[in-house]
């Protein structure tokens, strides 16, 4: 069967490519992450994720679109929305577009299914990625194939330094990036955690 994998970078698709395969599905890849900036890290992912699929033997298909904008103007929107420290609203916003975007890239080419490398990382929002996964495969009319793929995580971070490809210090928007860098930042988060525990606690009675 023919499966479009949507591939957040090279490095998160390593596992899921191995296991696809093993299964028996031909696999082709398809970039279409809007949410990367700075424009040189958006560049180097694009060159990582074609580098990994020239290395693979796997098809790729590439939007190279850098719509910095449109991004910021949908992630901004989204912060204004209520949140907790498990569910992020741009988060949310951010795996919907990608993923709306590969469903319907796998239904006018005439793939059986869609999934993505987004399954394969412990630090996103897996129950939210399946069920958006679903939604759309139904609204779209192409199937989502669903696997949890965080099992093969460390395997896929091996496999990454085999083929010596170039693995993200952060997820990628601008966002992300100030998380994994500010110390000011990580601060107030820290006072966000502290706050968000003792409310769960007390609701916990």
């Amino acid at each position: 069967m023919d499966i479009l994998l949507h591939m957040c970078c090279g490095p998160c698709s390593c596992y899921p490519l191995k296991k696809l395969r093993e299964e028996g599905y031909r696999v082709s890849g398809y970039f279409f992450n809007p949410n990367i900036h700075p424009y040189k890290e958006f560049k180097r992912r694009l060159e990582t994720a074609e580098e990994f699929a020239a290395k693979e033997k796997m098809p790729i298909y590439v939007d190279k679109q850098y719509v910095l904008r449109t991004f910021l103007q949908k992630a901004l929107a989204a912060e204004q929305m209520p949140e907790d420290l498990e569910h992020k609203p741009r988060c949310q916003m951010c795996y919907t577009w990608r993923l709306h975007q590969a469903a319907v890239f796998a239904k006018e080419h005439n793939f059986k299914a869609f999934t993505s490398s987004l399954l394969v990382s412990p630090y996103q929002q897996h129950a939210f990625i399946k069920k958006i996964g679903e939604q759309l495969a139904q609204k779209v009319g192409v199937e989502f194939y669903y696997e949890d793929f965080r099992e093969g995580w460390d395997e896929g971070v091996e496999i990454c330094q085999t083929l010596e490809l170039y693995r993200q210090p952060y997820c990628g928007c601008i966002f992300s990036e100030e998380e994994r860098y500010s110390n000011r930042w990580k601060k107030e988060h820290k006072k966000k955690v502290k706050k968000w525990l003792q409310e769960r606690r007390a609701l916990q009675g």
